[in-house]
């Protein structure tokens, strides 16, 4: 059923990739009656679990590809590292109303930062090496401590080595001759770490989710508190950071920006085309959540308006949490708990999250600490 160029249910919205992201995408658009089909390369992979159709193949298989082109209405993904080839396809054949051009950008931090620098919005110093001898002279004139990154691929810290002094140049040297194409970039010493995230729809309307503060521990993210405790000018230094971004890139569906805070200053950090786990609040804690303004804007329909309800604190939950958060389930009313369905647990895996909610932080707080106290 498609009426005044927009997807209705209960047509077939396809997902390219099966982890959580994908597996809450397709609560929210079954909520509203859409059918799912999924592409993963796992069998009963955490979106599958929830969709009507899964299509068990690689993400550059472009039979697979096409089958789910054929199934699907209109497509979108959940992560970023889709097969462009297949990206481009999918648009050409007008089933990816995001695009391929998101996905180009944020594959790779070469372009994600040459975007930002030359929209003229605040990033730290960067520079790109393909070699140890590129490494080392650059090196040789950026201040220290900065961080050397793989241009693509790369998550939750892995592929980056800090550098703190010239001790270290060697090993950032070795690292650039690994993996060829790398970044270095300045080392900001920031206060917070806040994501912006939004929802753009096919015609530009866009919208606003409330700011959040991230907390990270070794690397990967700990806990997203809301609202944010910045000053307003900051925030709206941010918000109107990533817009001009929003609008350049002409975004499609939910997209987040991670920005880092030192004083009253920003620098854009790193771009996700699609939801984002500092987001997952939203469920709970707003009137509208992450997943189903996303729905809504590929599907073509009017973007609800966004307003948080109340203050919340989501924490992840990794591998070696899930054993115990499940045995605290019978002994707690506090906190809204969601698994993802993973088999294989790691330690350090991402397995589920938990959102706390309450009319102030301090209230939020107590709820959390009631939670982990439960015997």
């Amino acid at each position: 059923m498609q009426r005044n160029n927009g997807i209705l249910p209960p047509n077939t919205i396809g997902i390219i990739g099966g982890g959580q992201l994908g597996r809450m995408m397709a609560i929210a658009a079954k909520y509203m009656g859409y059918r799912i089909a999924v592409l993963d390369p796992t069998v009963d992979c955490p979106t599958a679990q929830v969709a009507d159709h899964s299509i068990v193949g690689a993400y550059n298989d472009m039979e697979a590809i096409k089958k789910l082109a054929e199934i699907s209405d209109v497509i979108t993904y959940e992560f970023e590292n889709v097969d462009l080839q297949a990206a481009a396809f999918l648009e050409q054949q007008g089933k990816l109303p995001q695009g391929a051009y998101a996905l180009e950008v944020t594959q790779n931090r070469e372009k994600e930062k040459t975007v930002m620098q030359e929209l003229g919005l605040p990033v730290a110093p960067f520079a790109i090496v393909r070699s140890a001898e590129e490494c080392e002279q650059v090196l040789r004139h950026f201040s220290l401590p900065a961080v050397i990154k793989t241009c693509s691929g790369g998550y939750d810290g892995k592929g980056q080595l800090k550098i703190e002094d010239t001790s270290q140049f060697a090993a950032a040297c070795a690292f650039a001759e690994e993996h060829r194409h790398s970044i270095i970039e300045q080392w900001v010493p920031f206060d917070k770490e806040v994501s912006v995230i939004f929802t753009r729809s096919q015609t530009g309307e866009i919208t606003f989710f409330p700011l959040a503060e991230n907390e990270h521990r070794k690397h990967i993210l700990y806990q997203t508190s809301v609202p944010a405790t910045i000053p307003k000018i900051v925030e709206s230094r941010a918000m109107k950071a990533v817009e001009k971004l929003a609008h350049h890139m002409n975004i499609v569906g939910t997209f987040a920006v991670e920005l880092f805070v030192q004083a009253d200053s920003i620098y854009m950090n790193e771009m996700a085309p699609r939801p984002h786990n500092s987001g997952h609040y939203t469920i709970e804690a707003c009137t509208v959540s992450q997943f189903m303004q996303h729905i809504r804007a590929i599907c073509q329909l009017p973007l609800l308006e966004v307003s948080l309800l109340q203050s919340a604190i989501m924490v992840n939950i990794l591998g070696k949490d899930l054993e115990g958060v499940v045995q605290l389930l019978p002994k707690t009313p506090t906190g809204f708990v969601h698994l993802y369905g993973k088999k294989a647990t790691k330690p350090n895996r991402k397995m589920g999250h938990i959102t706390f909610i309450g009319d102030t932080i301090e209230n939020v707080q107590q709820q959390m600490k009631t939670f982990w106290e439960a015997k």
